[in-house]
């Protein structure tokens, strides 16, 4: 079993936490585009209180342990690890409660080639308790906008979690597909269960989009978001999101296991 001491030192070691990859730069164009409610970074949450800049500056000081100071806008970023950990208990009581009844659950990442393992682990052990991990929607086609203009990608999954890939895109349900922060991904798979007359899931893990959307719309929804990510924190604030888990997500792959190992346990889902 990973204890909090030894997973608090890997969450310093691999970046996960601590001194992150994030730039102070990118967390503040972040947080100024969110203030002026560019859609590329709500991630599909529709505020329900003004936020500026200093209010977003001031609630991620809180939440993730940034540095409060505007006059701090060059460097790296920070994230208190024990901030991590008290969020990483929280997204675990969570998990474990819905498995206890074996609730219907929806994962789905915008980081596949990050965190795809991460959340097919969590896939592996809920199917394991008993769970419905859900696949509704496959295949179906979802137009994004990108910074290269409208592009349609495919609704997918593998292990039992939800991604996007480019229709072209060899070997699916293999590869590793699209990086997005769209919400629309979660919203067809939500309008895809909706449409063949099956409730909705009791819960939706992910990052991104997959949980600011499924927020907006009603479903609880737990995930993972970088100090860039000020939407997930935002949703919390305003109790549209239940759990956001303040890390880099863009390190190694294999960084993530001893995080997997430590949710599990802790939702007492270890197999």
């Amino acid at each position: 079993m990973l204890s909090v001491g030894a997973l608090r030192a890997h969450l310093l070691a691999a970046g996960l936490a601590g001194t992150v990859a994030t730039s102070r730069e990118e967390s503040l164009r972040s947080y100024r585009l969110f203030a002026a409610r560019d859609p590329r970074v709500l991630l599909g949450l529709d505020p329900e209180w003004g936020w500026s800049e200093s209010d977003l500056l001031r609630l991620m000081a809180d939440r993730c342990g940034v540095s409060a100071d505007p006059e701090h806008r060059s460097g790296s970023d920070v994230i208190d690890p024990e901030r991590t950990l008290a969020a990483l208990d929280a997204f675990a009581a969570r998990l474990g409660e819905v498995a206890a009844r074996r609730g219907a659950v929806l994962l789905g990442t915008g980081h596949p080639h990050r965190l795809l393992g991460f959340y097919a682990a969590l896939a592996d052990a809920l199917s394991a308790a008993g769970c419905r991990v859900l696949t509704p929607a496959q295949g179906r086609c979802v137009d994004i906008t990108t910074r290269f203009g409208v592009r349609t990608y495919n609704l997918d999954y593998v292990r039992g979690v939800a991604l996007v890939r480019e229709p072209e895109a060899e070997g699916a349900g293999c590869e590793t597909g699209a990086h997005t922060h769209s919400p629309l991904p979660v919203r067809a798979a939500l309008e895809g269960l909706a449409m063949a007359g099956r409730p909705l899931p009791d819960l939706v893990v992910g990052d991104h989009g997959w949980v600011c959307g499924a927020g907006q719309l009603g479903c609880e929804a737990i995930g993972l978001a970088d100090t860039d990510d000020p939407a997930l924190f935002v949703g919390e604030a305003e109790g549209r999101v239940s759990v956001a888990v303040p890390l880099d997500d863009g390190v190694r792959s294999d960084y993530y296991r001893p995080l997997t190992r430590y949710v599990l346990n802790r939702a007492s889902l270890s197999q």
